[in-house]
């Protein structure tokens, strides 16, 4: 783990972000000012960083199962959609 300051990440950012692949990146901001850490987004954790409503994350986690599992309604025509959903 590496703890830097905000000023030494502005300077070396290609560095510190090629760094927070392999090991934890912390970067201290100063007085009254919270901490953040440099993660790398990879497909486990997307949804988690862009929908951080629960309900929301629950939704696509559950659809992305139905489509697991074949639960799903083709479309063949997508000018009558209806057709196939009704």
């Amino acid at each position: 783990m590496r703890i830097i300051s905000a000023r030494e990440f502005r300077g070396k950012q290609k560095d510190y972000l090629d760094l927070a692949e392999k090991e934890r990146v912390i970067i201290h901001r100063g007085k009254n000012k919270k901490s953040v850490l440099l993660t790398p987004i990879d497909e486990s954790t997307e949804t988690d960083v862009f929908f951080s409503d629960p309900q929301v994350l629950n939704a696509i986690k559950e659809g992305i199962e139905d489509v697991k599992a074949g639960r799903v309604t083709s479309i063949r025509d997508l000018k009558n959609i209806w057709a196939d959903i009704l």
